[in-house]
């Protein structure tokens, strides 16, 4: 397992080194501070967007385009709960897992950055049979994010923009031992945002 420093949030765009005003990096238009993001799928990285330029990378062929558009969907299933997770033993308290070509990489969040380790061939496809959602994320641009908590384990389909702003709340705020309560506030705050935005799957009939 190694240390991944690259999903840490403001790692999209390069607003936090100055006052400048945000900017498209792909044409430089001005952007809100609330913006759409664009995955380089070779620099593992993520580029903030305008909408146009956003929406010009909305179509692609997989495996080929090498810029893609993060989705904004959020999604859960309710109908099929995943078994609980022990979250004891994340340092954050949640993980989520990226889809590369045929690799799945988890990442777990802590005060260094988001350490990552890749998981066995065909682990994967046993946890997809059973849950449809794991499935219906798309490589290098949605995540499946897995939180613990004391009623069960919290499973979610979220844009890779998403776990960037965990990851780097987690970095910014660790304090302590154990995180500290600001971090975990923060935390909280953004599992609170992802319960508003989520919405339940629906399945396509086969």
């Amino acid at each position: 397992m190694s240390v991944h420093t690259g999903f840490e949030y403001a790692a999209p765009g390069r607003d936090r080194r100055s006052a400048r005003p945000r900017q498209c990096e792909l044409c430089a238009t001005p952007v809100a501070s609330r913006h759409c993001h664009v995955a380089d799928t070779g620099g593992r990285g993520l580029l903030c967007a305008c909408r146009a330029c956003f929406l010009l990378f909305t179509e692609h062929t997989p495996g080929e385009a090498r810029y893609r558009a993060v989705p904004e969907r959020y999604l859960w299933d309710p109908r099929r709960p995943v078994a609980c997770l022990d979250w004891r033993r994340l340092p954050a308290g949640f993980a989520f897992f990226l889809r590369r070509g045929t690799r799945v990489t988890a990442f777990q969040p802590g005060p260094a950055g988001a350490a990552e380790a890749v998981l066995p061939r065909g682990l994967w496809a046993e946890l997809t049979a059973d849950h449809p959602l794991l499935a219906a994320a798309e490589p290098d641009v949605e995540a499946i994010l897995f939180r613990g908590t004391e009623r069960g384990t919290d499973c979610f389909l979220v844009p890779v923009d998403m776990c960037y702003r965990l990851a780097g709340a987690v970095r910014r705020y660790w304090t302590g031992r154990d995180g500290g309560c600001e971090m975990r506030a923060q935390v909280d705050a953004l599992f609170a945002e992802i319960g508003q935005r989520a919405r339940p799957l629906v399945l396509e009939p086969r």
